[in-house]
């Protein structure tokens, strides 16, 4: 008897914890406005303001520049499916974190994209440059500047991915409105290069590091017909791939190979990979039938003016803030490093890196050959969160900072 009222009041207990809690799910902590912002020739995109729930402003405020690809303003990381489970909105998770804690956040579709990764516009789509990009961020930003509740004097610009490229750009062109910049999986190179890291290099060393265990220069058909990361960069029909017909595969792998039983990773797997990446950086295709990089975009981006040679124009009482997973397989953290050192320097007075062990592209626990898709790990979005305190007239910053990663690398003097 004692038992059973014992447990019965822990299971009311629990109840009541349970429903608290429920509760507390839906009371209110943000506001949010719908937007649409002209982009200019015809052209529109729609955006979303989040605003803190309680008060009137002015508030600091944040502006999210997306990464590449048909990327919507949540930075959707998958198809959404009717009945399927949601996959991670990246973008939509930073803008709710962040004004929560009093912070207004801007976010927008890229153009010619509207939600689950759909074309709205094939012709805006497959004839976009890095010009018009870098543009549209700038429009955003005159957007988030006419909101009644964004203080104008306090104003950060987030950029990740491809959207590291237009952050410093559009700090540069306004820097007494930009009092702060957060580069996360940071670009310090063309993206050309990077790309050739993803295509070729990264394979190539998952080939020699992981699978070639005897260190003979060669790898077997069969461990390659099991290696989806290796098996996706190569020419072979799709149809085949998504069939998991391991004897298939073993099958089409050999007539391309040869009958040996054995890949050769220097002369037979780089070949086969550079060719997939001139594929992937052909500026002189007419039609674009990707939801990644358009050819006219690959053009673009190709004569861009690197990071490393434009992050010294960025004003000194500009903030910069990187972040960087480092099992980032999309942006190494070699690229972050890069950056560092060149603000290091320009003594730029002003700079943090954070690295994280473990995390991907897009903060989510990864291997170092292979991005993780996930949502935001939380420690990394309370980093970013005390940073952007310290730098909005929050609080004062101390002189030792404490972040809740150990990873916290800087040559800066912060102030």
């Amino acid at each position: 008897m004692i038992a059973t009222l014992v447990l019965s009041c822990l299971s009311t207990s629990i109840f009541k914890q349970q429903d608290g809690a429920l509760a507390q799910q839906y009371i209110q902590t943000i506001r949010y406005r719908n937007l649409v912002i002209d982009l200019g020739n015809g052209v529109n995109t729609n955006a979303q303001l989040t605003l803190p729930a309680v008060g009137k402003g002015p508030f600091p405020s944040v502006l999210i520049i997306p990464g590449s690809g048909a990327v919507d303003k949540n930075g959707t990381l998958g198809f959404v499916h009717k009945y399927g489970p949601r996959p991670p909105t990246p973008y939509l998770q930073i803008a709710q974190y962040l004004s929560e804690r009093g912070f207004a956040v801007l976010r927008y579709d890229k153009r010619g994209v509207g939600a689950n990764y759909t074309i709205l516009d094939t012709n805006v789509w497959g004839n976009t440059t890095a010009n018009d990009l870098n543009q549209d961020s700038k429009k955003a930003l005159n957007v988030l500047i006419q909101q009644p509740e964004v203080d104008t004097k306090r104003i950060s610009i987030i950029g990740h991915s491809e959207g590291t490229l237009y952050a410093p750009r559009v700090a540069i062109d306004n820097s007494t409105n930009v009092k702060n910049i957060i580069l996360m999986g940071a670009l310090a190179q063309n993206p050309v290069k990077v790309e050739y890291y993803q295509d070729v290099s990264l394979p190539l060393e998952y080939a020699a590091q992981v699978l070639d265990r005897n260190h003979t220069g060669s790898i077997s058909i069969e461990q390659f017909a099991n290696v989806p990361l290796l098996l996706k960069l190569l020419p072979s029909p799709r149809s085949l791939l998504r069939t998991n017909n391991t004897e298939a595969i073993t099958t089409t792998l050999a007539k391309d190979f040869g009958m040996s039983g054995y890949i050769s990773i220097e002369k037979q797997l780089k070949p086969l990979l550079v060719k997939k990446y001139e594929n992937i950086t052909a500026f002189n295709l007419l039609k674009c039938n990707t939801l990644v990089i358009c050819p006219i975009l690959w053009r673009s981006l190709s004569s861009l003016i690197p990071n490393l040679s434009i992050i010294g124009n960025v004003s000194k009482s500009t903030g910069i803030l990187i972040l960087n997973g480092e099992n980032d397989a999309q942006t190494p953290v070699q690229e972050a490093f890069l950056l560092q050192q060149r603000l290091i320097e320009l003594n730029h007075p002003d700079h943090t890196l954070i690295t994280y062990p473990n995390l991907g592209h897009v903060f989510y626990p990864s291997s170092r050959w292979e991005t993780g898709i996930g949502p935001i790990q939380q420690y990394v979005l309370g980093d970013l969160y005390a940073w952007l305190e310290a730098h909005s007239g929050f609080s004062r910053l101390p002189n030792s900072m404490s972040f809740s990663t150990t990873n916290f690398s800087t040559s800066s003097t912060i102030t």
